[in-house]
């Protein structure tokens, strides 16, 4: 048995009908993992169920549903009741979107603390209990640059990430000596489709998308060393690796992929 291996243990990822919770999903069913699949609708869970099990229906993990939206305590129920336990929890559910400033207003304020951070605790407080009880888990949030790098077109995003760093290290905490990690991912730019959808609403949309993401890099992101956008399969496998038996004595912390964009030795 490879200490990659996660045959036999059971992962919950939020937000994976598609982007980077998909590839998350797909990276731990590669590893060994039963991967319960998440999203708003039973309608979207189900085809994108059927999507990864065609896909990646040889290797030794399956698939399973788990609709709900999971920033509502009702929906977090629905989820427990496909997903009873779970050993590795893998908050990737968030929300996007360029504002001007100062017209942000109270509910999109409260919504995006909703979604990118309640969700989370929701979830952590749901199965933190059964993973300390066993002895074993992991715990993962997906973060961003924008936690450390505040986008002046988003800070309302800015800000959900950060306190998602924060609800990281303090569960950790919570977490200590029990066996179980809880870590922050924090995700460069990325290439999905909401991330395409982002692109072209910062430049001119009739570029090609080659140029379109050269341009994005270039007016909005000129620090990135990478010099383009992080294919998700490429946090995803961050994510199975801080999954792993490999990642013991990795706790509390905040690790990037995001292709040199934060310009600091630590987060």
């Amino acid at each position: 048995m490879t200490q990659l291996d996660l045959t036999g243990r059971t992962a919950l990822v939020t937000g994976s009908t598609q982007g980077i919770g998909a590839a998350i999903a797909a990276g731990l069913a590669r590893a060994g993992a039963r991967v319960a699949v998440n999203g708003r609708t039973a309608a979207s869970v189900d085809a994108a169920v059927a999507r990864l099990a065609d896909e990646h229906g040889d290797g030794p993990g399956s698939f399973l549903a788990a609709p709900g939206d999971v920033s509502t305590d009702e929906g977090v129920e629905a989820v427990r009741a496909a997903v009873p336990d779970a050993d590795v929890l893998v908050n990737n559910l968030g929300i996007f979107e360029s504002r001007p400033a100062l017209e942000i207003t109270d509910d999109e304020w409260r919504r995006y603390f909703e979604v990118n951070v309640l969700a989370a605790v929701r979830l952590i407080r749901a199965y933190l209990p059964g993973m300390t009880g066993r002895g074993w888990g992991r715990v993962l949030n997906i973060a961003s640059d924008s936690a450390v790098v505040i986008p002046a077109e988003m800070i309302h995003y800015g800000m959900s990430k950060t306190a998602l760093l924060a609800v990281s290290r303090g569960f950790a905490k919570e977490a200590a000596g029990t066996g179980v990690t809880v870590n922050a991912v924090i995700a460069g730019p990325t290439h999905t489709g909401g991330g395409e959808d982002f692109v072209y609403s910062l430049v001119e949309k009739d570029l090609p998308w080659d140029e379109a993401q050269r341009e994005f890099m270039r007016r909005h992101r000129p620090q990135s060393l990478l010099q383009r956008l992080i294919e998700p399969e490429e946090i995803a496998n961050m994510v199975v690796y801080l999954a792993s038996p490999l990642a013991s004595a990795t706790t509390g912390g905040a690790l990037r992929v995001d292709g040199g964009y934060v310009d600091a030795i630590l987060p």
